[in-house]
């Protein structure tokens, strides 16, 4: 008997720490910080200027910016994952500048170029300052894109519920982390002590935009699952596109971006016999 005691003892005290080591740990695991800063000169992109963005809260952003080829194309204002500079994104950049779309990128607080330190509220405040200098620079809600990859999509998801777009686009999405913590760490209530819930699963119903989703049938971060359930919540117009063999990061597999062009071409830019100030 004395031996099960020592052994539930141990088990529990073993749990309690992993517990109390997952939630001080918290933001480390969902913010992976790179404070890498890398030009877009460096980078490869020579057409594309840096921004220096404020937010509400007193923060600088550091932000990547090119304007339309001309005023048929809407302005793909990106919202990046956790990890890795922008200058990860360089091949997708590339690809959207080159078709025509303006750009407008910003790197999260605390990560390359921009100053503070990550969290939901903070990142909703840095979407809401990118928001605002789309605006700022001329473009009307029905000129802009709102796009944004894994982590970031939450975000975009949450600001096009807030703010008018011409269409919503999401690169590996979730219905909300706390439902991707809570399958990760089942045998804990990460309800308890999770602070960032990013809970785009409430706010994508409010999305009056038309809206795609890019799912990795083998995505082990955001899984097709999570994202399947958001795609249920989410109102018309709405496509899936699911890619079979594909992991994290589905835009970035063979044809996707290709696909997801033709797609914003069609929901968002505007013909050129068209005014699209009208």
């Amino acid at each position: 008997m004395k031996w099960l005691k020592i052994t539930l003892a141990s088990v529990t005290t073993l749990y309690l720490l992993s517990f109390s080591g997952l939630a001080l740990q918290q933001r480390a695991m969902i913010y992976p910080r790179h404070a890498l800063l890398v030009t877009p000169a460096q980078a490869g992109l020579s057409d594309v200027e840096t921004l220096r963005l404020k937010t509400e809260d007193g923060e600088t952003l550091e932000a990547w910016h090119r304007a339309p080829k001309d005023a048929r194309f809407p302005l793909i204002l990106y919202f990046q994952g956790n990890a890795g500079p922008l200058a990860d994104r360089k091949k997708r950049f590339d690809k959207l500048t080159r078709h025509g779309y303006g750009l407008l990128a910003t790197s999260w607080r605390g990560y390359g170029g921009s100053t503070g330190a990550p969290s939901e509220e903070g990142l909703m405040r840095d979407a809401e300052a990118a928001y605002a200098e789309a605006l700022r620079r001329g473009f009307k809600p029905e000129r802009i894109v709102v796009m944004g990859e894994s982590l970031g999509t939450g975000v975009a998801t949450m600001l096009a519920a807030r703010h008018g777009a011409a269409a919503l686009v999401l690169d590996s999405p979730y219905d909300s982390v706390l439902a991707v913590a809570q399958s990760r760490f089942p045998i804990f209530p990460v309800s308890l002590v999770l602070q960032d819930t990013f809970r785009a699963d409430e706010a994508i119903g409010k999305v009056r935009a038309p809206v795609l989703m890019l799912v990795g049938e083998d995505d082990r971060i955001t899984p097709a699952a999570n994202a399947r359930r958001l795609f249920e919540r989410a109102g018309e117009p709405k496509q899936l596109i699911a890619l079979p063999g594909v992991s994290h990061l589905a835009l970035s597999s063979p044809g996707a971006l290709e696909k997801t062009m033709d797609w914003i071409d069609a929901a968002a830019t505007a013909s050129p016999a068209r005014d699209p100030a009208q």
